[in-house]
């Protein structure tokens, strides 16, 4: 008698789920895959800086490379290399020095588009960012308006640096899934 039972609970989880992808399927449509590069400015110095430290440890310099630095971001987001082509959008939200030894950034940000194709929707990025390595991938995790119910990745290359000022453009490969 309880391997009869086992079955039809088996089989009735099996039916709800079906039915539960099926709605989803019918009221969101089909899934989408959208690929954008676009390039972040991160300037960390000067009277248009883009990030600023804003908590530390307490008595040690607040920096780029010191483990414990938290920095709020509004950093703007272009098609080109070249800070003054078409933006696209702005990266808000912050990333902190997460590794001991400073080699480590945790990103928490939502990049807001504001071009034409997308203009108001956003993307939630979350990750490691070891800014040491040549490329990088970090998540989206979910994203609003033309980026609903979104997830995905980005790959992250670093494709100039100013060590004395910590200045910095960083190429964005991104691929996300939404509906």
């Amino acid at each position: 008698m309880a391997p009869k039972t086992v079955t039809r609970c088996a089989l009735l989880s099996s039916l709800l789920l079906l039915a539960i992808v099926t709605h989803s399927e019918a009221k969101f449509g089909k899934i989408k895959e959208t690929n954008m590069v676009f390039y972040m400015h991160d300037i960390e110095t000067g009277t248009n800086a883009t990030a600023i430290p804003v908590a530390g440890i307490p008595n040690k310099r607040w920096w780029i490379l010191g483990f414990g630095t938290v920095y709020a971001v509004d950093e703007p987001l272009t098609e080109q290399y070249d800070q003054n082509s078409t933006q696209v959008g702005r990266a808000h939200g912050i990333y902190v020095n997460s590794a001991l030894d400073g080699s480590d950034l945790h990103f928490l940000m939502s990049l807001v588009f504001t071009n034409k194709a997308f203009n108001g929707s956003t993307l939630e990025i979350q990750g490691a960012d070891r800014f040491y390595q040549k490329y990088r991938e970090v998540s989206v995790v979910s994203g609003t308006g033309k980026f609903r119910l979104a997830r995905g990745y980005a790959i992250l290359e670093t494709v100039y640096l100013d060590l004395v000022n910590f200045n910095a453009i960083i190429r964005w490969n991104l691929t996300v899934y939404h509906y």
